[in-house]
């Protein structure tokens, strides 16, 4: 099958998702026989509804080195969700003539557990339709909570950051230590998995430095629990150091603290570690800061994983081969070994990771319920190892903004 490539970004994007896209584009290029124009759509499937499509042929290699080497998501990203074909068909009726009218065979979507939903969704409308097409799914979460893959692409730079982060402010702390006692709160990403409060549990070299208390959304949150440790700590330290997941919850399995929900239900969570950082406060007296990571950890491409990297690159490279193979799903990451680290790509039928929610496994989870196990440093010291520093200019990172123009529209605009 011949005709033209569709790339697009979805979701909350990472520090090496870009990573991905240059991995298409420089794979896709190598395939001329077989693959026309490989084109963007601008902010993930809106952008295919809206024909707002750009041309990657203009991205000479230095510009992709460049794109490889910059954080966020160059083309756009979006969290938007395809209604069921049979409550809204004229949304893929407009989707498929955005398609056909760019000549479009193959689709590849780069996102997280929702995004293999689209995938599966537009697949299997095609295929219904008996329209020419294969969906493949590029993984990307700095959640890494992709069922069937044993990393996820984002997650590794993620992690990285966030376990340097506090490791230096656990130093920070330590040389600021009075008699009064002082704690320090930092909040971290994850709704519903732990997996990047976690990664923080790398930066302690032993039980004296950073983190001390780990706050997983696995683990019921029991309030006079956490306050005798973090007590403990501080009598035995003169400090403590917490790390909150977002997604934390009580023993009802209410969030701790949440921003906002949308008509759609989706709730923003934040305020987690602020809600921590004050009952430790309110509850023992101590001198207590507190930050919130945010946008931060997934974004901080300067102290990027070179194994993140190259798996970013990897998935975006392995999903333009299965395209032209005829095979659909969505590419994952298989690990061969520990020590040495090897790994290889493979691929998971839509079904198996559509929607679905990786959570940290117990075993990963220490016994007192407030840390990680070795065997969790074992499996996540892999993805963290190695620099890959993007190039800097003028004492700052030279990350590449991209500026391509929009193709000219075939169709009417959407919803006109």
């Amino acid at each position: 099958m011949t005709g033209n490539l569709l790339y697009a970004q979805s979701g909350g994007v990472t520090a090496v998702i870009n990573a991905s896209a240059a991995g298409v584009i420089a794979e896709a290029r190598l395939q001329p026989e077989r693959i026309g124009r490989v084109l963007a759509a601008r902010n993930g499937i809106l952008g295919v509804l809206r024909e707002t499509l750009v041309d990657t042929a203009s991205l000479l290699d230095p510009d992709l080195r460049r794109l490889r080497a910059t954080p966020g998501g160059a083309f756009g990203s979006c969290r938007f969700d395809l209604d069921p074909e049979e409550s809204n068909p004229a949304q893929y009726a407009r989707l498929f003539a955005v398609l056909a009218a760019h000549d479009v065979r193959y689709f590849l979507y780069n996102g997280g557990n929702g995004s293999m939903e689209t995938c599966r969704q537009v697949q299997a409308a095609a295929d219904a339709r008996g329209y020419a097409l294969i969906v493949v799914g590029v993984p990307k979460t700095v959640d890494n909570d992709i069922v069937g893959t044993d990393c996820c692409p984002g997650y590794g730079s993620a992690a990285k950051y966030l376990a340097t982060s506090v490791r230096e402010v656990g130093l920070d702390l330590a040389a600021m230590t009075t008699n009064a006692g002082r704690a320090f709160v930092l909040e971290v990403m994850g709704r519903n998995a732990g997996w990047l409060a976690a990664a923080c549990g790398l930066a302690a070299e032993d039980d004296s430095a950073a983190p001390h208390l780990i706050l997983l959304p696995e683990v019921p949150f029991d309030e006079a629990r956490f306050l005798e440790r973090v007590r403990d700590t501080v009598a035995r330290w003169g400090h403590c150091s917490v790390v909150v997941a977002e997604g934390l919850r009580r023993d009802d399995g209410q969030i701790l603290s949440m921003q906002d929900r949308s008509q759609k239900g989706y709730v923003q969570l934040g305020g987690a570690g602020e809600v921590v950082a004050e009952l430790i406060h309110r509850s023992l007296g101590y001198k207590v800061h507190y930050a919130v990571a945010d946008y931060l950890q997934r974004s901080a491409r300067h102290l990027a994983s070179k194994t993140d990297t190259a798996q970013a690159f990897a998935v975006g490279k392995a999903a333009v081969r299965r395209a032209l193979a005829g095979q659909p799903g969505v590419v994952g990451m298989k690990r061969l070994s520990d020590v040495p680290y090897r790994w290889r790509t493979n691929l998971l039928p839509f079904e198996a990771v559509a929607n679905l929610e990786r959570k940290l496994p117990p075993e990963f989870i220490a016994a007192d319920g407030f840390g990680v196990t070795e065997a969790f440093r074992r499996w996540c010291r892999p993805l963290i190892s190695g620099e890959d520093l993007p190039a800097f200019r003028d004492g700052l990172p030279d990350y590449l903004r991209l500026q391509l123009p929009l193709l000219p529209p075939a169709l009417p605009a959407y919803g006109a």
